[in-house]
C-alpha cells in the first residue's frame, strides 16, 4: 500500500505531534493560510467563515466547534470551508487560555467571585445511575459541571466576538492581495504563453 510509514506511529509520537507539529508551528500555520487563500470565494465570504470558525472555537463544546462554525457561517453567508479552517484557532496549545479567558469573562459579566479552584469531583457510582435513574445522573452532573460552563458559555460570546472581528479584519486584506496576486501571476502566464 503506498503512503503508509513503515512503522506506526506509537500513541505518544502521535501526541507530540498534534501538540507540537514535527516541522514546527510556523510551516502549519503557512499550510492553513494557503488553504484559507485558495478558497474560491470574496475576500469578504472567506473571511466571514474564518471569523465564524474562530468564534466557534471559543465556545466550551469541544468536539463540535466544525458543526457550530458551519451552522454560523451558514447563517451570516460565509465559507463554510473557511469556518472549518479557522476552528483551528482552538488547539491544544491555546485551549487554556481560551478557557481561562471565557471564564474569568462570563464571571465577571455574571458578577460571579471567580474560583481559582475548580473541581469537577463526581461521587462514586455517579456513572451508574445513567442506567439506573437518568435524572438524578444529570443532577450530579449539572452539580459538578454547571458552575463551569455557565460563565465560559457567557464569557464565550464577547470574547470569541473580539477575536472574530480581528481575524476577520487581518484575513480579509490579506486574501484580497492573495488573491490579486494570483490574478496577477495567472495573466503574465498567459500572456507569455500567447505571445
Amino acid at each position: 500500500m503506498l503512503f503508509v510509514p513503515r512503522q506506526k506511529p506509537t500513541f505518544a509520537s502521535r501526541l507530540q505531534t498534534i501538540m507540537w507539529p514535527k516541522r514546527g508551528l510556523k510551516r502549519a500555520w503557512i499550510y492553513l493560510w494557503h488553504r484559507v487563500s485558495r478558497i474560491s470565494a470574496t475576500p469578504h465570504i472567506i473571511a466571514l467563515g474564518f471569523a465564524a470558525g474562530a468564534f466557534a472555537s471559543f465556545t466550551p463544546f469541544v468536539g463540535f466547534h466544525f458543526i457550530i462554525a458551519a451552522i454560523i457561517a451558514l447563517a451570516i453567508g460565509g465559507s463554510v470551508l473557511a469556518s472549518a479552517l479557522g476552528t483551528s484557532v482552538g488547539n491544544p496549545l491555546t485551549f487554556p487560555f481560551i478557557w481561562l479567558a471565557t471564564y474569568q469573562a462570563g464571571n465577571y459579566i455574571l458578577r460571579r467571585e471567580p474560583s481559582h479552584d475548580v473541581n469537577l469531583y463526581l461521587p462514586d457510582g455517579t456513572m451508574l445511575l445513567l442506567f439506573q435513574d437518568p435524572a438524578e445522573f444529570w443532577r450530579i452532573m449539572w452539580e459538578a459541571i454547571g458552575p463551569v460552563l455557565v460563565p465560559m458559555l457567557v464569557g464565550c460570546v464577547p470574547v470569541g466576538l473580539v477575536v472574530a472581528a480581528v481575524l476577520y479584519f487581518l484575513v480579509r486584506p490579506a486574501v484580497r492581495g492573495y488573491q490579486a496576486r494570483r490574478r496577477a501571476r495567472l495573466a503574465r502566464q498567459i500572456s507569455r504563453q500567447g505571445s
